[in-house]
């Protein structure tokens, strides 16, 4: 059987508004409960199980690969709520996307800092 990637934990300080974040902007289905987890399911089988934690969030890195229209959708989301979205992962693109590898691209920060991006092209373009 080959190895693949089935969930991974997100951290957050607010469990429920950061699960609520990453579905709405995102486009996906109502996040449910599952023990201390709210899982947000991802297209490909992959789950993020948001759990709530006292204290510091160190922040992490999640990039999803989207169709080009689900881009423009997730895209519409980010400026209608006002999000600053970047064009590398370094921030220091404001208001503007990328054209990496043939496609396009995007950053932007969930509640706690977490660094996502949307990609319609995998690195590499392959």
């Amino acid at each position: 059987m080959p190895v693949h990637l089935n969930h991974t934990i997100v951290p957050a300080t607010d469990r429920d508004a950061t699960a609520d974040f990453l579905v709405e902007v995102l486009g996906l289905e109502p996040a449910p409960v599952y023990g201390p987890f709210r899982v947000v399911s991802l297209g490909n089988g992959v789950s993020l199980d948001v759990s709530q934690t006292d204290g510091d969030v160190p922040p992490q890195h999640y990039a999803f690969l989207v169709s080009e229209p689900e881009f423009d959708e997730i895209w519409g989301r980010i400026k209608e709520r006002g999000l600053t979205f970047w064009a590398d992962p370094y921030h220091q693109r404001p208001g503007q996307i990328n054209t990496n590898d043939g496609g396009r691209g995007l950053y932007w920060s969930a509640p706690d800092g977490h660094n996502l991006e949307i990609i319609t092209v995998p690195y590499g373009g392959w």
